[in-house]
């Protein structure tokens, strides 16, 4: 246990500040500091009130993540950080203050993707991925398909939605519905006692001839709105619980026919859903039923870690320093637009004098003297 590497992880890629702390594959420590509140009155996320509450939470999460570990800072053998992709503003927040942390205690940095995070955060609940692992990663800002047969280095797109995420088409919905926001919580809870098959809304993208592993929920939201809108416009009352359950049904139903689609096309028996959305139930029941009639192992992590969190930075950053994976630079730097086939962002490599090639190894560059108490 004391030989697996112990890391810190940061995630502010948007709304929430997450800091973890895991040792190999074990979590020790899930610290929080969400301002979803502040961004509640504004129907969606703010990127600059983002930024500030990323600033100001900072020190005292990263501070609670250590007592809950029990650990110190000084014993740490890395730190992790969200690089991308996410709001620029908020994602430029924790990787300033990973690198803060990594200097003053001469430790290795490493900035990773937010959506491998999502895939790598499964470990700290399942044991290790599987490999190749398809994950069904859906959240406010992504719905994809991807296939990893190393979560440090290899991931590969499969399929992505084109236009709007499956949690922004929730967000969306709620706010007709005048239910508030974060959508996603409030439709799952509103649908359970509605009907799923009371109103036929569309199925974007599964056609014969659509791409098979793409997805495309804005016709869907614009479909809904519609319907609404003309009961509300015939003085007719609108059913909420109907309408969440057949709206939550279009988008699971599409969800999970593709993601056990591709696990068939690819040969793989395992599927990994991950992502805020992911903590939907009728996403979870509908993944469950269909992956057991397809023979398919269904890998769900519990709904806290689906949401951002910086237990997930942590577990990749764990899996880096496990694998020898070259630690990041101090010209990391935040890139919204980072792409899923950069699990990592390591340093530059440089040539010696005898023409050998070095990974930019920064810790050697600072005191080991700890700088941090």
């Amino acid at each position: 246990m004391a030989d697996e590497p112990l890391v810190l992880g940061i995630e502010t890629s948007c709304d929430e500040t997450g800091v973890g702390v895991v040792r190999g594959t074990t979590l020790l420590a899930d610290a929080i500091a969400s301002s979803v509140d502040e961004h509640a009155r504004f129907g969606g996320v703010v990127p600059e009130v983002a930024s500030r509450a990323h600033l100001e939470a900072m020190i005292p999460t990263v501070d609670r993540a250590l007592k809950e570990a029990g650990v110190s800072a000084k014993d740490l053998d890395g730190i992790a950080v969200t690089a991308g992709p996410g709001l620029a503003g908020a994602l430029l927040v924790g990787v300033s203050a990973a690198k803060a942390y990594a200097y003053a205690l001469g430790k290795p940095l490493y900035g990773v993707n937010h959506l491998a995070s999502h895939i790598c955060v499964d470990q700290l609940e399942h044991g290790p991925l599987p490999e190749p692992t398809m994950a069904l990663l859906v959240s406010g800002g992504h719905s994809s398909l991807l296939l990893s047969s190393d979560i440090t280095s290899d991931v590969r797109p499969m399929g992505a939605t084109i236009d709007d995420a499956a949690g922004e088409a929730f967000d969306k919905i709620a706010r007709v519905l005048d239910l508030g926001f974060p959508g996603g919580p409030v439709i799952d809870r509103y649908a359970r006692e509605g009907d799923p098959r009371a109103i036929a809304f569309p199925r974007g993208l599964t056609g014969p001839r659509d791409p098979a592993y793409d997805f495309s929920f804005s016709g869907l939201k614009t479909a809904v709105a519609r319907w609404i809108e003309a009961k509300r416009a015939a003085g007719e009352e609108v059913p909420v619980r109907d309408v969440a359950a057949s709206f939550q049904e279009a988008v699971v139903d599409v969800l999970t026919r593709k993601a056990v689609r591709a696990c068939k096309d690819e040969g793989v028996d395992h599927l990994m859903i991950g992502g805020g959305v992911a903590a939907n139930s009728r996403l979870r029941a509908l993944a469950q039923e269909r992956c057991e009639a397809a023979g398919i192992r269904l890998r769900v992590p519990r709904p806290k870690l689906c949401t951002d969190n910086g237990a997930m930075v942590a577990a990749l950053g764990a899996e880096m320093v496990a694998r020898g994976r070259a630690a990041s630079g101090w010209d990391l730097s935040a890139d919204s637009s980072l792409p899923v086939t950069d699990p990592h962002v390591p340093g530059h490599t440089h040539d010696d004098d005898h023409g050998h090639s070095h990974g930019h190894d920064h810790v050697h560059e600072v005191s080991k003297e700890n700088l941090y108490s």
